[in-house]
């Protein structure tokens, strides 16, 4: 088995009102149970926009520890989820699931 990496960046996410997001919740927690039931579950998380990003630096041999993330980029991770499967095909079949759960993009990585 391999462990897959299925994340989203936050700006792949479109416009919601509070019903597209109940909705998509619940069709995430649906999918949740079906990952679990099928035994490829291992995390799933969205990241809260608005929470303090820090970042640590140890390059000098002393961490450093700063506010907000390491680089300025627009893109941002918004969530993922992390599923253990045979091959890269059961990976996508995943990753399409959890796309139309959602309803925005996801990318697949598998872990080293």
């Amino acid at each position: 088995m391999t462990e897959y990496l299925i994340a989203f960046n936050h700006e792949w996410v479109p416009e919601l009102t509070d019903d597209d997001l109940r909705t998509a919740s619940e069709a995430v927690g649906a999918l949740r149970t079906e990952m679990k039931e099928a035994g490829v579950f291992v995390f799933l998380g969205g990241l809260r926009e608005e929470a303090p990003v820090f970042s640590v630096d140890a390059s000098s041999g002393t961490p450093l520890f700063t506010d907000g993330p390491y680089i300025e980029s627009k893109e941002h991770l918004g969530g993922f989820t992390v599923v253990d499967v045979a091959d890269e095909e059961a990976a996508r079949q995943w990753a399409g699931k959890i796309a139309m759960a959602c309803g925005w993009p996801q990318e697949v990585r598998p872990f080293q």
